[in-house]
């Protein structure tokens, strides 16, 4: 698989893909998820993805989100707020520094987690273990000419009866 992101990698940083994909990629995932009752993601096929379930940061409707995560070696999740390298932070971002406690769903199976947004001195080691599974992944965050937020999922362990 990792040959094959090698190769994928580099037209997911195009102008051409970065045009489209924000449109395009959102209603395949849905309806994929639909069909799929959430157990496949179209982005899965290359990377780690997971849904991410939050409560929207003004209105607290609930929200849902595919994105690409990379797991951080303890149960824990990185995921990074690139937009497609556009110019402004995703919506998902502010919904968690406004509500850090969310859900993600993962091939179907939904789980609790706290986000943290992680600081300056997390970044570098953050960026390394996401470039690591998606190569060139933080030129994103050039490319957008702000300083994407990189989140850590915690997961947090379902309530005792």
């Amino acid at each position: 698989m990792q040959g094959v992101r090698a190769l994928v990698a580099p037209m997911t940083r195009t102008r051409a893909f970065r045009a489209v994909a924000p449109a395009a990629l959102p209603p395949v995932e849905r309806a994929l998820a639909r069909v799929t009752r959430g157990r496949l993601q179209f982005s899965a096929v290359l990377v780690p993805s997971l849904v991410l379930h939050t409560a929207g940061a003004r209105t607290g409707e609930p929200r849902d989100t595919p994105l690409m995560f990379t797991p951080d070696g303890t149960g824990g999740m990185l995921v990074a707020g690139t937009a497609f390298a556009q110019d402004r932070h995703p919506a998902w971002t502010y919904n968690l520094l406004a509500h850090p406690d969310a859900e993600v769903s993962v091939r179907g199976r939904r789980s609790r987690v706290r986000a943290r947004l992680l600081g300056d001195d997390e970044r570098d080691a953050a960026w390394d273990r996401i470039q690591a599974q998606w190569p060139g992944y933080r030129a994103y965050e050039r490319d957008s000419g702000r300083v994407v937020r990189l989140f850590w999922l915690e997961p947090v362990p379902p309530p005792t009866l």
